[in-house]
């Protein structure tokens, strides 16, 4: 395999490092993460940064900190409050991973954050990326953070032709930055790939007139800027068809569910839920089209109740209020959201709870956009 960047001479690899970092000076973004090089800081806004956007985590970075502004508060915090401030995020096992990690760092490092890569990897949920990041950012250490951004960057860079989607290649990248990172500020050179990355370099329309990496870039010489980098096409998430029972009873309140220990949206809590197929969901919603009404209204009942909850003595509205759709990194979910009234033989088990008191309950994304199509619902009937 042909290695570019092993024709870098010292004095290429130094001037490059200059131009770079001297743009950075001038151009790096004002995060509340860079304020100071506090490993704690940098850990937490890494894994927010995780699948989520910049502008998206700013308020998030600013609620944790000052709900738990030490490893000690995370690592003692009850689950159900921190899940509850991340909520919204998503993935939330990154949160739950963060105090398992905290609780490492108390047990085992006296509660002071590990200052070598070794150590730092070691932690729950801490991979290559988050812990090149960390090592480099907070302690100074000429270790790459490698994700998508920098791949890119330095794909066109060095017209390399390695699939960035397969993990096996990961050790070109690795190679090829330990060439070009600066050794003095490493925390500072990474800071620009990811910044360079996330608004220059960008995937489909690179603003290569703006790259202050222009004359060492090999792609752009060779006018193949859009050809990198090399990545195939990932697995489409699979389709799951729901329905979700907006369930209430006699005392006003609404019935909600909590999800296993384990699994996706684990210690979550959701309205109850049935999984149906296909065929099933696109008759429900063909039977139970709610076009026909103008309002929401409990006269509205079903003459027959619909084939799902079955067991459970539910007058259900006749109409669909609304339906969902959520995406996660392997499943897609479909939820058609029905509105019903329950008997005192409802055997669900859960919590019924007042809808003022939603707020005190960890939703996870599906659930707020249920609960949203509800009360949409319910301020057409108020209009």
């Amino acid at each position: 395999m042909n290695k570019p960047w092993q024709d870098w001479s010292e004095d290429m690899v130094t001037a490059f490092q200059t131009d770079f970092l001297t743009w950075y000076q001038h151009e790096k973004r004002n995060l509340p993460w860079r304020y100071n090089q506090d490993p704690y800081r940098i850990w937490i806004s890494e894994i927010m940064l995780q699948q989520t956007r910049v502008d998206t985590v700013i308020d998030y970075f600013y609620r944790f900190m000052e709900i738990f502004p030490t490893i000690k508060d995370l690592a003692e915090a009850d689950e159900d409050k921190l899940l509850k401030v991340w909520e919204g995020l998503g993935y939330y096992s990154r949160a739950r991973n963060l105090q398992t990690a905290a609780k490492q760092i108390m047990e085992e490092y006296g509660g002071e954050f590990p200052t070598t890569v070794e150590d730092i990897r070691s932690l729950k949920g801490i991979g290559p990326y988050t812990a090149g990041a960390i090592s480099s950012i907070a302690f100074e250490l000429p270790e790459p953070a490698i994700d998508g951004n920098v791949m890119r960057v330095v794909s066109r860079l060095f017209c390399i032709e390695d699939d960035i989607a397969k993990a096996s290649n990961r050790k070109v990248f690795d190679e090829a930055m330990r060439k070009i990172i600066s050794q003095e500020h490493p925390g500072d050179f990474n800071q620009a790939m990811m910044d360079l990355g996330s608004s220059i370099c960008t995937p489909t329309s690179p603003e290569c007139e703006s790259c202050p990496l222009q004359k060492y870039c090999q792609a752009y010489q060779e006018d193949h800027q859009t050809d990198f980098p090399v990545k195939s096409k990932k697995q489409k998430p699979k389709d799951v068809y729901y329905v979700a029972g907006v369930i209430e009873n006699q005392d006003q309140a609404f019935l909600l569910q909590k999800r296993a220990e384990k699994g996706l949206l684990a210690n979550m809590w959701l309205f109850p839920m049935e999984e149906i197929t296909e065929a099933h969901f696109n008759s429900l919603k063909e039977q139970y089209d709610p076009s026909s009404w103008d309002l929401f209204s409990s006269s509205q009942v079903a003459e027959e109740n619909p084939d799902f909850f079955i067991d459970q003595e539910i007058i259900w509205q006749k109409k669909v209020l609304g339906e969902v759709k959520h995406v996660f990194s392997h499943l897609r979910w479909h939820i058609l959201v029905f509105y019903g009234r329950s008997t005192d033989q409802v055997s669900l088990v859960g919590d019924w709870v007042k809808q003022r008191d939603f707020s005190t309950y960890v939703f996870p994304k599906p659930q707020q956009k249920i609960v949203e199509v509800f009360e949409n619902n319910q301020a057409d009937d108020k209009d």
